[in-house]
């Protein structure tokens, strides 16, 4: 007669000696709920990590939650992990793990390593699959070529339960399969070359924005099945769009049902809260000197890129995890083993995630959310850094948003926020971003930072934009912001796209295409972007006169630009500006064109004169448009 479990280990001894030193990466193929056959018989092989536990049960619909029915076995090695066969179930069955804990308390987890969790507010796993058979060879062939440092790269950022919801049902969240109908066709029509997700892992509470994981390996249900955020991905490859996924290894939530005190110990976090409490999040914090801590997470980045064909991942909140005081004040933290404030057990993991994460996928990018002025965040991790391929400029950020709510009448005075970032533009590999942290929390919508009635906000912003896409580094913007969204972001409703019906909405939708056309367009806005020479200023100290004059430059000088942006609502009438070479100078790009709710000025084509001008022997007198931006090419 059969037992209820049977005694079955998908570990070999080499998997146990990984898992317990941290260097297991692959552990999702070997915990949490896989389907098996084993001498004809299916079932289903649950595996879990409890070392602290004294009995586990897997409970489920198919022995009516009874706990005395299907006990795992806990392996004999000492590795705390607990396992075993269950025979005539398979996928769709809803389960949890039942564990005893020595102190005699009773608690009832979600497995860490589910691929799939019942619809929140529900928390129960269920046996799933990421089987999938994809149809996006030619991108995973090609992207190395469309994920490299010197290839163009704007990011379209976006929440997917509040992009789009049902128009008959604004209650009602779209599926993978129904986005995927509506944005790759938008996102390819406005020219953005990746989009980026805000996390899409399980996640209870839906106002966190999914920053406050309990499913690290499930994608989160609101939205459907794997197999349906596999299509969207697809969908987005076939168009030659890449996913960059928002992940969160800083910190995790208290609820009963998830990893805090997983086994009744402090066994994914600290047990002192010091340490392990985040004061501003009220979670809690990995605790990355564990080694089998270490293994869940990077097993967990590389699931994400392995099962899901995810291009690049974007770390949230890296300043918390480098920091031992982070939003801590004096007594409420525990300094390291040399007495300063730096989380080297952090800094560790993060070179370790990064080093696993390009050793076996060397064509997607890593990217930092990191505030702080921490060194080497972009360098490799053989030259000292934390291995990252790019980190958000939160400083350009800042700076230029607080320049553009400025009156212009007082531009004069702040013109160092805009000029500064060069100070340290190319200390890091930067991503300039226009996040959704910017337009959330009674910050404002993009359009209203910025300062004038409504045709100088719609001018302010395009000169904003053409000044980030002009300007070193990539781009990232956030949904919403490419048709000037008024309201601020509301997770709970959709964007206004009833205001894509308007002029100066319509005419900023179709400025940002022509814009993110222009960019990829020019290889002098991409080639070099990480470099001091890609970037050289014409005019950097006019502010008296609020007016911007660089070179864009790529590796072949005949692709050179110049760009000029007049920051007043003031025409310049001949202004002459240096150019770096003679001859016939066009304008491929004007901010003020009628068609984006300008003023339509026209310019034409202009001649350089042989007069001295800004380090210059040639330059070429123009009209600036008020609140614009002109990018000039070399014609001959």
């Amino acid at each position: 007669m059969s037992k209820a479990v049977e005694v079955f280990s998908l570990f070999s001894d080499f998997d146990i000696s990984l898992f317990r030193s941290g260097k297991h990466f692959r552990l999702y193929e070997k915990f949490g709920s896989q389907t098996v056959f084993i001498d004809g018989r299916q079932g289903v092989y649950f595996a879990v990590w409890a070392p602290n536990a004294k009995k586990i049960s897997v409970i489920g619909n198919f022995n009516g939650w009874n706990p005395y029915v299907h006990e795992l076995y806990v392996r004999w090695d000492d590795s705390g992990i607990w396992e075993g066969v269950i025979f005539n179930i398979g996928i769709g069955e809803v389960y949890k793990y039942r564990i005893e804990t020595y102190a005699g308390d009773i608690l009832e987890k979600s497995d860490p390593f589910a691929l799939s969790m019942e619809v929140p507010p529900k928390t129960a796993s269920v046996v799933s699959t990421t089987w999938y058979q994809w149809q996006d060879d030619k991108w995973m062939r090609n992207r190395h070529e469309r994920n490299r440092l010197d290839r163009p790269m704007s990011i379209y950022e976006l929440h997917l339960g509040s992009w789009i919801r049902d128009p008959n049902n604004p209650d009602r969240l779209l599926t993978y399969r129904e986005i995927a109908e509506k944005l790759v066709p938008y996102v390819k029509s406005l020219g953005f070359t990746h989009v980026e997700f805000m996390p899409l892992a399980e996640h209870p509470y839906y106002p966190s924005w999914g920053y406050q994981i309990t499913g690290y390996f499930a994608a989160t249900s609101r939205y459907g099945t794997p197999q349906e955020l596999m299509y969207l991905v697809e969908q987005l490859h076939k168009n030659e769009i890449g996913v960059i996924l928002d992940w969160v290894p800083s910190h995790f939530p208290g609820d009963a049902h998830g990893l805090y005190r997983f086994d009744g110990s402090a066994l994914y976090e600290h047990e002192d809260m010091r340490k392990g409490f985040h004061p501003d999040w009220k979670s809690y914090i990995f605790n990355y000197g564990r080694n089998e801590v270490r293994s869940f997470l990077i097993s967990n980045a590389l699931f994400w890129l392995d099962r899901y064909h995810i291009d690049g991942l974007r770390v949230d909140a890296v300043a918390s995890m480098l920091y031992l005081d982070y939003s801590r004040n004096e007594g409420e933290w525990i300094p390291n083993e040399f007495g300063g404030r730096e989380n080297l057990e952090s800094v560790h993991f993060l070179k370790e995630f990064n080093e696993a994460v390009y050793a076996n996928y060397p064509d997607v990018q890593t990217i930092a959310e990191e505030s702080t002025s921490w060194p080497g965040v972009s360098k490799p991790t053989y030259d000292g850094g934390l291995g990252f391929g790019m980190k958000w400029m939160m400083g350009w950020m800042h700076d230029t948003l607080g320049y553009f709510k400025a009156d212009p009448i007082h531009r004069k005075y702040e013109h160092g926020q805009l000029t500064f970032a060069f100070i340290y533009a190319y200390d890091e590999h930067f991503m300039l971003p226009l996040s959704h942290d910017e337009v959330v929390y009674g910050k404002q919508s993009l359009i209203n930072k910025m300062h004038g009635d409504e045709w100088q906000k719609f001018a302010n912003l395009r000169a904003l934009y053409l000044f980030m896409y002009t300007f070193s580094g990539t781009k990232l913007i956030f949904m919403g912001g490419e048709f000037g969204q008024l309201s601020e972001w509301n997770v709970n409703q959709s964007l206004d796209w009833h205001l894509m019906a308007f002029p100066p909405h319509k005419g900023l939708f179709h400025y940002m295409k022509n814009l993110n056309t222009v960019y990829r367009d020019q290889p002098a806005l991409y080639e070099k972007s990480f470099s001091p020479e890609g970037f050289e200023w014409l005019e950097l100290n006019d502010a008296e006169n609020s007016v911007l004059a660089y070179i864009r430059k790529g590796h072949d000088r005949n692709n050179d630009l110049v760009v000029i942006i007049n920051l007043t609502p003031v025409v310049r009438d001949g202004y002459r500006v240096g150019v770096p070479e003679e001859g016939n100078w066009e304008i491929i790009f004007n901010s003020d064109e009628m068609d984006y709710f300008g003023t339509g000025m026209t310019i034409g084509n202009i001649k350089s004169e042989p007069i001295h001008w800004m380090y210059k022997n040639n330059s070429v007198k123009l009209t600036l448009p008020p609140l614009g931006g002109l990018i000039l090419k070399l014609t001959n």
